[in-house]
């Protein structure tokens, strides 16, 4: 009886590709190329503008000005204790609310601001458990480790490589396409080879995000391949889990980088085709 195939499977062998021919695919005399642009999406929200966070500020304290007035009588039993610690903290909600048009924006210190917020919840019965709110900034991010996925969690962090050779070491991860290969075969298959097979990672889509056209540097390429070139197209994906484990051959070093670091690894004309296809966060 034949067993049905799992879903892991169909997807799997849907990506990978079959016995793909190993001679490569050359049109104009340039070599197509896959390239992959792998991404760690950011991991918590970003930091606030100073001007977002007046901004938020003002609309939570012209909510509480304008607000509809409580119907205390309803509420609370007239001159009973609580009506009478509920119309306290009113007043001193409502004089926390109208002190946004007078001296909201006066140098406050944090101690004064601190006071003004626990004079918000006075008489609050709060028994929960206290919550601590963790570090944005991680011990990668203090030791500088580019090859850690724990670091700037409020960007999107990106997978750049570096071949070993002297000039244009540092690029995305890429490899050619063979015959009877998609885009995203090749580029599946180039990941694992370079990278290792320590990863889990999702394909956005079929086509490619991006495009890059060079001609080869003299004496690069043998004298009997009629190539001029490369023609990369660059596959995005996500990572979800695992780390890069680089083969020391085609790939001997890597590095997780934010937008604004790449142009510090890739060459000027790299940087510049590639930069507009990556996030400012």
């Amino acid at each position: 009886m034949a067993t049905q195939p799992t879903l892991s499977s169909t997807i799997y062998s849907s990506i990978k590709s079959k016995q793909s021919e190993k001679r490569p695919i050359i049109q104009k005399n340039y070599r197509i190329v896959s390239g992959i642009v792998l991404t760690r999406s950011p991991q918590i929200l970003r930091d606030l503008h100073p001007f977002e966070k007046e901004y938020y500020m003002y609309q939570q304290k012209l909510e509480q000005v304008l607000s509809p007035p409580f119907p205390v009588d309803f509420y609370f039993k007239k001159g009973s204790i609580a009506e009478t610690k509920w119309k306290a903290r009113d007043e001193q909600n409502k004089k926390n609310a109208l002190a946004i048009f007078s001296s909201f924006k006066n140098n406050k210190t944090n101690s004064e601001d601190n006071k003004e917020k626990e004079s918000i919840f006075k008489g609050y019965d709060v028994e929960e458990e206290e919550i601590k709110i963790a570090s944005r900034i991680t011990q990668a991010d203090l030791s500088n480790d580019l090859k850690s996925l724990d670091r700037a969690l409020q960007r999107t962090l990106y997978l750049i490589v570096k071949k070993p050779r002297a000039e244009h070491d540092w690029q995305f991860p890429q490899g050619g396409v063979n015959q009877k290969e998609t885009l995203v075969q090749a580029a599946y298959r180039e990941l694992e080879e370079e990278c290792g097979k320590k990863m889990d990672v999702w394909f956005v889509g079929r086509r490619p995000i991006g495009y890059y056209k060079y001609t080869y540097p003299k004496g690069f390429v043998k004298e009997d391949i009629e190539t001029r070139g490369a023609m990369v197209f660059f596959m995005k994906a996500h990572i979800f889990a695992g780390q890069v484990q680089v083969d020391n051959e085609e790939i001997v070093d890597f590095a997780w980088v934010t937008k604004q670091e790449m142009e510090n690894f890739v060459s000027k004309q790299y940087y510049a085709a590639v930069k507009d296809m990556l996030s400012e966060f």
